[in-house]
């Protein structure tokens, strides 16, 4: 049973804006270190914070003893691989060689990824027609807003395949909210706190032996890293799961067309960064494919309040 409620809605805004504003720390990260240590970094401060976390509420991790445990970590080591350790892996190092508008692009796709998994794999997730068309229009809106650079060649030497790999995102994205939503019943925070120690232990030691123990580090630097790994990681982990949980993969999916309009936004706001004229176009596009699409689920939230 969905449950598209009100505080679902504010759930997914607070993940466009928490997941926008961290195009700018890992840009201040990777100043100072490498991909591989920025993912590791992020992932592993976010599972210290969920398991402090879960320590304090006095809470445990699933018992893998257990035959429903076994089955709640075996789907946390797939969303711990495919919603983290690949896809941040992956995304630092493509965009060194894309223009961040095409990785921008690739994530608001992620809902059209979702779509046809959600029909074939989760009960009671149905692709409709005017869904497809609201979620084809949010996509669109996001290609206006970031302009036709997105699409423009960089010259770097990987760029065909760090293009592939922001695709490839994508996908891991899609994959990794499918499963969240057919993992078993269990305590949020203690899922959310599994799958990233799971992400932790795989992505820390990789990240050692491809780049080795990070030196120099400023104090912005740091500060970047702390910011990724307390907000986008180990919050957001927790909402990711609440709302997929309750609301489905699909509605879920929406929160990939608010993160670009927050990185343009807070862009302007924060960097000074001029505002593209194609903004209002492109938030329009992107809040009507939102609206069309969730448009029962808008009418109820309304009628309740």
């Amino acid at each position: 049973m969905q449950d598209i409620s009100a505080i679902n809605w504010l759930r997914i805004c607070a993940l466009g804006l928490i997941w926008g504003a961290s195009f700018m720390f890992i840009t201040m990260a990777l100043r100072d270190v490498g991909p591989f240590v920025v993912a590791a970094s992020r992932i592993t401060l976010g599972a210290l914070f969920l398991l402090g976390l879960l320590h304090a509420k006095g809470r445990t991790l699933p018992d893998p003893r257990q035959p429903v445990g076994r089955r709640i970590w075996g789907f946390a080591l797939f969303m711990g691989v495919f919603s983290n350790v690949v896809p941040f892996s992956l995304l630092g190092w493509a965009q060194q060689s894309v223009a961040s508008g095409f990785a921008g692009v690739c994530m608001a796709a992620v809902p059209l990824i979702i779509l046809p998994l959600a029909h074939l794999l989760v009960p009671g997730e149905r692709m409709s027609l005017r869904k497809l068309v609201g979620f084809v229009l949010g996509t669109v809106g996001v290609v206006v807003l970031i302009g036709p650079e997105a699409f423009a060649a960089t010259g770097e030497d990987f760029e065909d395949l760090a293009r592939l790999a922001c695709l490839g995102v994508a996908v891991c994205y899609a994959m990794g909210t499918i499963a969240t939503r057919l993992c078993p019943d269990v305590d949020r925070l203690a899922l959310a706190a599994t799958v990233m120690t799971i992400g932790a232990l795989i992505i820390t030691p990789v990240a050692l032996i491809v780049e080795g123990v990070p030196t120099g580090l400023s104090l912005q630097g740091f500060l970047a890293l702390l910011y990724l790994g307390v907000l986008p990681t180990g919050v957001a982990q927790i909402l990711l799961v609440q709302v997929n949980s309750e609301a489905g993969p699909s509605f879920f999916g929406l929160v990939n067309y608010m993160v670009p309009v927050w990185s343009v936004v807070l862009g302007g706001l924060i960097l000074a960064e001029p505002l593209p004229p194609s903004l209002l176009a492109g938030m329009t596009l992107i809040l009507g494919g939102v609206a069309l699409s969730q448009w029962r689920a808008l009418r109820r939230v309304f009628l309740r309040g």
